[in-house]
Parts: C-alpha cells; structure tokens; sequence
C-alpha cells in the first residue's frame, strides 16, 4: 500500500512536469513514460513528488498474478560491498579532529568512579590527549586505539559499588524461585502429569560490529554519528543528557554491522555525546570487545515451569509459568513517550506482559491452556535479544510436547499433526517430516528431532538430525567447544505471502544456527558480578566444527495472500527442535541451556582489572 501510494504521487509530479495527464503514464523499472516518449526517473522526481499535506489516497494494488518483485527471490543491493569491504560502518566515517576514545568500566556492572589516582601520569602518556571521569567509567582520548587501550589499563581507580555486585549464576537462579505457582489439575483417576522446569542462562547480545559512536558536541549544538534503530528516542535522551532542546541535536544513522536487538539501545551514542561534552571536543568512541561482551547487553537469564495434563488420547490441560530477569524495554517503541512509561514501577513489567502475550502462545489442541510471565531483577543490562521470549518459551513446550507423546505412546511427529490447530500449521510440520525423512533408522547415538512454532502471523517447522555418539562429543578443538553436532536441518517456513523468499532463507539460516547455539553451547557464565566471557573466543557461538553439513529451508507458496512477516522466528523451533533430538539421542530430556553451561568452562577468563586483556601477537601461530 506504501508502496502503490508513493508510486501515486510520482505520477502526479511527472505528470505536472511533463504537462500531460497521468493516465498517459506508465511505470516500469524505475522510469516513469510518457505516450510520447518522454521518460523521467523516479529520483529525479523524488523531491517534487514528496507530500506537504496530510490527504487521502485511492490506492488500487496490482493482482497478484502480475507481481514481477513480490514473491521473487531477490538480491541484496548491498552483498558486494559487504564482501569487498567498500561498505562504510561507524568506524570507518572521518568526522574532522575525532581522535579514537575508549572507556575504562568497572569490574561490577553499573559500578562508579569514586577516584582516579593516577589522572596526571596518564594524560602524559604517549598519544593522550584527555582523560574524564564520567558517569560509566573514566573516558580516555588519544592518537590511536592502541594508546588509549594502554591508558585504560594503565588508570589507577577507586570503583563504587554496582548494582549486581555478587551475583552468580546460583544467586540468580535462587531470585528466579520460587516460581510462579502452578495450578494443581481437578482429580481424574485416569489423567497423568507432566511437570517439568527449564533454565536458559544469560546469552549475549553482542552484535558483529562492536558498539560504537562519533560525537561533536560544542556549546548549544551536539551531531551524532551511531548505527541506531531508535534515532528519535536517541535525539530525544541525548538532548535531555546534554541539557540541550531536541533540535539542537542532530543524529546521523550510519550502518551497523549487525545488531539481533542490541541497537534498540543508544548507549554508545549517548555516551559519545557526554565525553565530548566533558572534553570539549569530537570523539570517535570504540568500545572494546570485552566491554561488549561484561558491559553490554543479554538475553535474560530465566526459568520456564510446565505442567501438562492429559488422559489416554487427549491433552486437558496446559501451563506455563515463565520467570524472567527483567527485560530492558525503556527503548519503548521509538520515542520517549513510551519510553518514560516503562520506567514507570509496573510500566517495564507491564510491557513484558504485553509482548509476552502477543508473541507466545500454544498452537496445539490443548484443553484449557495459561501461559503466564514474571520478571525480577531490574539492575542487569538486557534487551530485546533474537525472538525475545519465543526460544525459551518454545524449547519448554516442545520438549514437554514430546513428554505428552511418549506417555501415550505416540510417535512425537504424528501427535504434533494430530494436535495441530489448523491445516496451515499442519502442512509445514508435513512438509518437514517429507523432506527430512522423519522416522528414518538412525544409528545409536544419533537421532531426529522436530518441532513447531507459530509467530508473527507466520507458522514454521525444523526437523533436525543430531549426533550425540562419543566419537563426536569428545572431539578436540583448541581453544573451541565441541561437544554434540547437529548433522541436518530442514527448515519449513510459511508467512502468507514472503516478500523476497531468498532474503526470507537467509534469515532462517541464521535463526537455525543461533537455535544450535543456544541449545548447545551459548551462554555467559556470571561471577561476582560480571559475565566471566570476554571475546567472541570465550563465547562459543556455532562455529564451522558445529555447523550441520545438510541444512535446507523451504519457504512455502503463498498461503495468505498477506505477508506475515517473519522477524527472528526461526530461532525459536530451531533450539527446540534441536534440544528434542538431543533428548531422543540421549535417552535424557535437558532441562539446562546450553546443556554444557554447567560443565568445565572451556576458556580462561581474563582478569577485571585492568579491564581490557592484552591483544594478542602470535595470531600466525593460531591460524588453522
């Protein structure tokens, strides 16, 4: 509709340049034509045909039958420069006399600057040009990252307290209980139970690209350069930092180098802004690796409770009680109106409720079913993390799924498609059984597992294979976690109507490799207050050893005639999924994620203080 009412008034405006009628008008490929030949490009037109007034349009789309983009797998405009390098980030922009800064942070989180001993001896060391105390650390500007990681290091300072000083795993997992009480099913003598509870631990939101941001901020005026997917709360909380009015600040969006939710947040900017302002000059803010990994944002740390009731060939009852660290929702929805309202003392839990009940739900015919959320601890830094709660919520559901199924001694397949609500749902949890071959003879060790999920008004299906045997578990890779490996994955996708299917695979793709991750390997270990992970190293991602060789996504034909959107959905059945299997291949059902959280911890943590590890300079001796 957007789009049939841009073209619109692109019309109109050739029309009144050309003189002629707009029924005397054609578009195509990006050329609007006139009967006489004339021909116009939409760009050149852009700025005539830009409305000034708010009016109604009678907008007619095409039949879907004459659709030549929509439904047509299409290339990304950008893919060559991204894999060239000519794509230009945060990093690579040259704003006039910002020097390269970093922040040295605390070793709690939200820890404060009491005193800095050595501020003289460390503004004289090569390179450096200014060292400022500010509200998250002591901020250092210099002639090269390289100086300023020297200073950070070097600084000698006195922290306050933080907020979650102390906290471990175990601490947190003890506020995560006693969970929400479940409802104890009516009397039957012939209904059974299964009852079940699940903790998923901190993950990181780290994106690709470390956080970063250039400031410029001069008395009565602030210019801002960050990858930013909120830009006007950004505008907004840094006018507020500074003491400025709003359009006396001007942000710039610059590419990111991705994001999974982490760039809802501006705080890479807003720190930006106020180091500029206290030095009085333009910064180019880097944080470091490690400040992402203990400073930045997470997945919440939860614990999903499940009971299921159920007699012989039917469900009567199903409940969900998902307890949550708090998820950080003062991003709002863009700007700060409702961002002030999740500050307010039920105004965070209030959306987590609401996002909660948008977003979750059980897809099977299930009786009475009650799936509730209560979140504690608001002193970490959490976000919007891929599929929020889904992963969590789902893992939980198709693990207890499979319970249900052997309890009634059902195949797990043919009790999902027999208790599936609808025959959309159906016909992708069909689609995968066909193309994966479910129920194929497996080797010991080794087994199937699948799983539904339905979201975004769009339903998906993952079968995966895994291999559990010793053999593969025990493989040895330096400075890597092995462990179980998921062998295939078929990925069956329908959201209506997909837009671009090609863009549509590319994202399942990356939601089945972080399903994987998080069911196998992925997490943060906490310790006295910080996350003990400080690199993408000490963070085991799936890597090239735990990637399956076989991996097919199948989008579905239009089902809707809508586009149902698809967002991060693929993770959520893809962790669940694999977390059957794994329970098939080991005789075991997990109820702890990633399953090798709680074992040896497969890296050596890097000390607090001084914050930033050394970098390393033996690289060519650790290349495979």
């Amino acid at each position: 509709m957007a789009a049939a009412g841009t073209r619109a008034q692109l019309l109109e405006a050739a029309a009144a340049q050309l003189g002629v009628l707009v029924s005397e008008l054609t578009t195509e490929n990006g050329l609007i034509t006139s009967s006489s030949g004339h021909t116009l490009t939409y760009g050149s037109l852009a700025t005539a045909a830009a409305a000034t007034e708010t009016r109604s349009l009678n907008i007619e789309l095409k039949d879907a039958a004459d659709f030549k983009i929509i439904g047509t797998p299409q290339y990304r405009t950008d893919a060559l420069t991204s894999v060239t390098g000519a794509k230009v980030f945060t990093m690579d922009l040259e704003v006039p006399n910002a020097l390269p800064t970093m922040v040295c942070r605390p070793p709690t989180i939200n820890g404060q600057v009491v005193s800095v001993a050595n501020l003289a001896a460390v503004r004289a060391m090569p390179g450096i040009t200014d060292v400022v105390p500010i509200s998250t650390g002591v901020a250092v500007r210099g002639a090269t990252f390289g100086q300023c990681i020297d200073a950070v290091n070097a600084l000698n300072v006195s922290w306050g307290p933080g907020t979650e000083d102390g906290q471990s795993d175990a601490t947190v997992l003890a506020e995560l209980n006693p969970l929400l009480p479940l409802i104890s099913p009516a009397p039957n003598p012939l209904a059974k139970t299964v009852d079940a509870a699940f903790t998923y631990y901190f993950r990181s939101n780290s994106p690709l690209e470390t956080n970063c941001a250039i400031a410029d901020v001069r008395p009565g005026s602030a210019e801002i350069w960050s990858s930013l997917k909120v830009p006007i709360l950004a505008q907004q909380n840094i006018a507020k930092l500074l003491g400025l009015p709003q359009d006396a600040v001007k942000v710039h969006v610059s590419l990111g180098g991705g994001s999974f939710g982490r760039h809802l947040f501006s705080d890479a900017a807003e720190e930006a802004a106020e180091i500029s302002q206290a030095m009085g000059k333009p910064v180019k803010l880097m944080w470091h690796r490690t400040d992402d990994f203990r400073h930045g944002r997470v997945h919440p740390m939860c614990v999903s409770r499940v009971r299921a009731t159920y007699v012989p060939g039917n469900v009567i009852a199903y409940e969900q009680r998902h307890t949550s660290v708090s998820t950080d929702f003062t991003h709002g929805f863009g700007e700060v109106i409702t961002s002030s309202l999740a500050e307010l003392p039920l105004g965070n839990l209030g959306y987590a409720e609401t996002i909660f009940e948008l977003t979750q739900n059980v897809p099977y015919n299930f009786g009475l079913t009650d799936q509730v959320i209560n979140e504690v601890d608001m002193g970490f830094h959490t976000g919007s993390m891929r599929n929020i709660y889904s992963p969590d919520v789902c893992t939980s559901l198709e693990l207890v799924v499979d319970q249900i199924a052997q309890g009634m001694s059902m195949d797990p397949y043919q009790f999902r498609r027999q208790f599936l609500k609808d025959a959309r749902s159906q016909a992708v949890l069909i689609k995968a059984a066909q193309v994966g071959n479910w129920g194929r003879t497996m080797a010991p060790g080794t087994a199937q597992g699948i799983a539904f999920h339905a979201e975004y008004k769009g339903v998906c299906a993952a079968l995966v294979e895994i291999d559990c045997t010793p053999a593969t578990i025990n493989r040895v890779v330096e400075n890597a976690a092995t462990g179980p490996r998921v062998t295939k994955v078929v990925f069956v996708v329908d959201v209506g109507l997909p837009i671009n299917p090609l863009g549509l695979q590319a994202q399942m793709l990356g939601g089945i490799m972080d399903g994987i991750a998080q069911t196998l390997t992925s997490s943060l270990h906490f310790k006295d207050g910080l996350p003990l992970e400080g690199s993408w190293d000490n963070y085991f991602y799936t890597r090239q050893w735990n990637v399956p060789p076989e991996v097919e996504v199948v989008v579905m034909p239009p089902t809707t005639g809508i586009p149902g959107g698809a967002g991060e959905f693929g993770v959520a059945a893809s962790m669940a999924a694999v977390a059957c299997a794994y329970a098939r291949a080991t005789g075991t059902m997990p109820t702890s994620f990633p399953i090798n959280h709680n074992g040896p911890l497969g890296f050596t943590p890097t000390p607090v203080i001084p914050p930033l590890p050394q970098s390393p300079t033996d690289g060519l001796s650790n290349a495979f």
